[in-house]
């Protein structure tokens, strides 16, 4: 084959795409069902962050209002339908077991048992696999009910509790506001959280962030402007803080049986802690290949392997800007890392005559 591509959400298809473009022909495979990604995995009432004027990948709009906010079920709609546009071959129901080296190409094992041999492998396994859970002394031994962002739904389970969702990012805010509806709500944050408009001048922020050419800048950029953990807000959710809706505080320190400890040594008997502290890449199956560090981040200049020609990644968290892993951004990653392994693939494969 000239290239594999693990993973056939957002990432994994603008992968496919950027390297069809190319005149490589990809062969896609995806651990799920449908070739959507984790968007059917997450919580109900999830919408984007981003319009969808601003949300559509190369060669397709987003249907619907221009400036309205697309829901979990409408992206999931939309990426099968992108996924039909590009024909290229995607395999849905196969799980990539481990990528090993094989001269100058890959094989790539499945867990059904089938080998298959490539020039070229794209890891665009994305991270909702390996959601990350701070380590909380007392975690282990606690005797309320602890989950992560990914394994919430909706508010309805959690009427009538006391519940801690710890971080600070869109996501823990969203989660936190609609289960203040319902139950009594505290946000534990490290940082601060510092809101940011949703509308400036009467344009979504991401009007100037197209404008400004905001999301074409490097993350580094981002640390010298804020100051705590930016999320959007329409005014409600600054609001419903300083209503008392739901608050804020410093990290808790422990849990104890079903209690929180806080940093100021005050306790509190809890029923649920949801961790919305994000993901990292799930990329087990290329351990092997010795091209992960020690915390199973990947070795890489811009999504562009440095251990390995031929092997790239798509769809890592600002992985080259701002909105690398974003519907809106991960083309822009996806052309870069597929230029390089586009050349590699026609090269090995002229050479062995193919």
């Amino acid at each position: 084959m000239d290239t594999i591509v693990i993973g056939a959400g957002q990432s994994g298809l603008a992968a496919a795409r950027a390297l069809r473009d190319r005149g490589i022909t990809p062969v896609v495979l995806e651990a799920g069902d449908q070739p959507t990604g984790s968007w059917a995995g997450y919580y109900d009432s999830l919408t984007l962050f981003s319009p969808a004027r601003y949300s559509a990948m190369p060669g397709m709009d987003f249907p619907g209002d221009p400036d309205g906010y697309p829901t979990r079920d409408e992206v999931v709609a939309y990426l099968r339908r992108y996924a039909d546009t590009l024909d290229v071959e995607i395999r849905t129901g196969v799980r990539v077991a481990s990528v090993e080296a094989d001269g100058a190409g890959f094989l790539v094992r499945t867990v059904n048992g089938d080998t298959l041999r490539t020039m070229g492998v794209v890891a665009a396994s994305g991270s909702f696999g390996n959601p990350c859970i701070p380590h909380v002394p007392g975690q282990d031994d606690f005797a309320g009910q602890a989950l992560h962002v990914a394994d919430y739904r909706n508010p309805k389970h959690h009427a009538g509790q006391r519940v801690i969702v710890v971080g600070a990012g869109n996501s823990a805010v969203q989660v936190g506001y609609e289960l203040a509806e319902v139950a009594t709500v505290t946000l534990a944050t490290r940082q601060p959280i510092q809101f940011m408009p949703q509308l400036i001048g009467g344009k979504d922020v991401h009007f100037w962030h197209d404008t400004t050419g905001f999301d074409f800048l490097p993350p580094q950029w981002l640390a010298r402007v804020a100051t705590g953990t930016l999320v959007l807000d329409t005014g409600d959710y600054a609001a419903a803080l300083a209503a008392g809706r739901m608050d804020r505080r410093p990290m808790f320190t422990a849990l104890d049986g079903d209690q929180v400890v806080w940093a100021d040594g005050s306790r509190e008997r809890v029923d649920t802690v949801i961790y919305a502290t994000g993901y990292r890449p799930h990329l087990n199956c290329l351990r092997s290949l010795g091209c992960l560090d020690e915390t199973g981040m990947p070795l890489h200049s811009g999504g562009i392997s440095t251990t390995h020609l031929g092997l790239g990644y798509v769809g890592l968290e600002f992985q080259r800007s701002f909105a690398s892993n974003t519907l809106r951004g991960v083309h822009r990653d996806a052309e870069h890392v597929a230029a390089p392994i586009a050349a590699y693939a026609s090269k090995a494969l002229a050479g062995y005559g193919l």
